[in-house]
């Protein structure tokens, strides 16, 4: 049986995704804080199945 509260794969992608960023200049913003911070990963990824 599922669990009662799970994310999808997809609508994660869409809300928060690199291209979701890159389309709107506040999520520039954002992604371009994260590169100055340093940070190892700049948007969620999909993990990829094994």
């Amino acid at each position: 049986m599922r669990r009662t509260l799970e994310g999808t794969k997809r609508k994660r992608q869409r809300v928060s995704g690199f291209r979701a960023r890159m389309a709107t200049p506040q999520g520039q913003k954002t992604l371009n804080r994260r590169r100055a911070k340093g940070r190892h990963s700049l948007a969620i990824s999909a993990k990829k199945r094994a």
